[in-house]
Order: C-alpha cells, then sequence, then structure tokens
C-alpha cells in the first residue's frame, strides 16, 4: 500500500470519535494513512499482528478461509470502522484477511501507540468492549443461520443486513457493489446454489440486479423469506 496524500480528518473514525481532546495531537502524529486499490490485501490472515486499522474512505470485505479453495466473509466494513482488532490477545496474529472492496483510504496505527490509547482513553476501551460483544452475538447468530437455515433464508437475513448498515443511494440500489462470488462467501453457499436463489427473486418481484447492486423492490416478501425459515 502508498501512503496516502490525503489525510484522516481526526473525527470520522471508531478512535477519533471517543477519544479525548486531550489525546488527538497524539493520534495525529502516530497515524499513517494509506491508499488502497479494489483487490489490495490490507492483511493476510496468519500475519503477524503489526497494528490496527480504521476506514477512512471505501468498503472492505473481512474473510477467512473456508476449506481448501473458499473463503467465508465475516463481515463488511465501511468508512468509520475498525479493522484487524481481532488479532489482539496472546496470540498476536490476525486470524482474519481484510481486502478492499473499492479504492479509498486505511488509517493505521502500530500496537504499541493503540495499546496506550486504550489505557488513557476510557470511553474508547468501553466501547471497544461493546463492540467486541456485539461482534460476538452476530457471529453466533451467523454461524446458528449456517446450520440450520436455508439459502433463501440467508439472503433475505443478508439482503437486510445489507441495507441497514449501508443504507441506500440515489437510485434505490443498496449502497455497496457485491460481487455474487462475494455475497455467496457472505451467506455461506455455492455460487451456483446463490445464482439460483437470486435468479428466483428477481422473477418474482423480491429484488432487481444491475451490475453489481441490488435494489429490494419488496420488503415484505425479503422479511418473509426470513420468517419462513427461521428456527
Amino acid at each position: 500500500m502508498k501512503t496516502s496524500k490525503i489525510a484522516c480528518d481526526l473525527k470520522s473514525c471508531f478512535l477519533c470519535k471517543l477519544c479525548l481532546k486531550e489525546w488527538i495531537p497524539a493520534v495525529a502524529s502516530a497515524r499513517k494513512n494509506f491508499v488502497v486499490k479494489k483487490g489490495d490485501v490490507i492483511f493476510n490472515e496468519g500475519d503477524p499482528v503489526s497494528g490496527v486499522y480504521f476506514v477512512y474512505s471505501g468498503n472492505v470485505k473481512v474473510h477467512k478461509k473456508w476449506g481448501e479453495d473458499k473463503e467465508l466473509i465475516i463481515r463488511f466494513v465501511k468508512n468509520g470502522s475498525i479493522l484487524g482488532h481481532r488479532g489482539l490477545g496472546g496470540n498476536l496474529e490476525y486470524p482474519i484477511t481484510a481486502t478492499a472492496l473499492e479504492a479509498g483510504i486505511v488509517c493505521f496505527f502500530d500496537l504499541d501507540f493503540f495499546t496506550s490509547t486504550l489505557k488513557v482513553n476510557h470511553d474508547l476501551t468501553y466501547n471497544l468492549l461493546l463492540f467486541y460483544a456485539d461482534e460476538l452475538q452476530v457471529s453466533e447468530r451467523k454461524m446458528r443461520n449456517l446450520a440450520h437455515m436455508p439459502v433463501k433464508g440467508r439472503t433475505g437475513q443478508a439482503l437486510i443486513n445489507l441495507s441497514t448498515q449501508f443504507g441506500f443511494n440515489a437510485d434505490g440500489y443498496i449502497d455497496i457493489e457485491l460481487s455474487r462470488q462475494d455475497l455467496a462467501s457472505y451467506i455461506g453457499a455455492t455460487y451456483e446454489t446463490l445464482f439460483r436463489v437470486i435468479n428466483e427473486l428477481i422473477l418474482d418481484g423480491t429484488i432487481a440486479i444491475s451490475g453489481k447492486q441490488i435494489k429490494i423492490l419488496n420488503d415484505q416478501k425479503v422479511f418473509q423469506l426470513i420468517q419462513d425459515t427461521s428456527v
């Protein structure tokens, strides 16, 4: 990754919003901003933890190896969000990979500075604890759904999650561009199965597709997909 000529604004990310105002000059001195291109790997699963990243602009996917040639997308990340925090702890290896879905800018803090920041900024530390708890609950629900919910129900849940997280653009599409392979990896399905389900949802008027964008045409039908297959 190349150093960015554009510096973050020191007020948009998870860390800057929750830091003491007196700590912001230290943040400004310690930050490193990098430009990422679509497809750039920010860090790899198994790499030693060097620090923590925050997304200043662009969208990122967080994913794990799942079998020989497959991946499972854990979550999608947009501007302001934290990356690399899953590597903190005793092992100090990143347990996931982070890959840019589009061009953007990420902000990096080395591990020593981030640790010091947590010790000084109690509000940040508390909110990070809550964030970990929320992530754990989401992961547990996702594992349950992978085990018990059919692909059509998981697709409906994914559409709701993505629309809640990213909102909609001016044309009414969910405001993130995803390949069908990435969507399949997000719901834990094969490309072929997801392709068939998407076509069924298009034919019955539930969704519309334009390139890598998805528009929900009928909210009730999407919610019904989940209710019909909930456990």
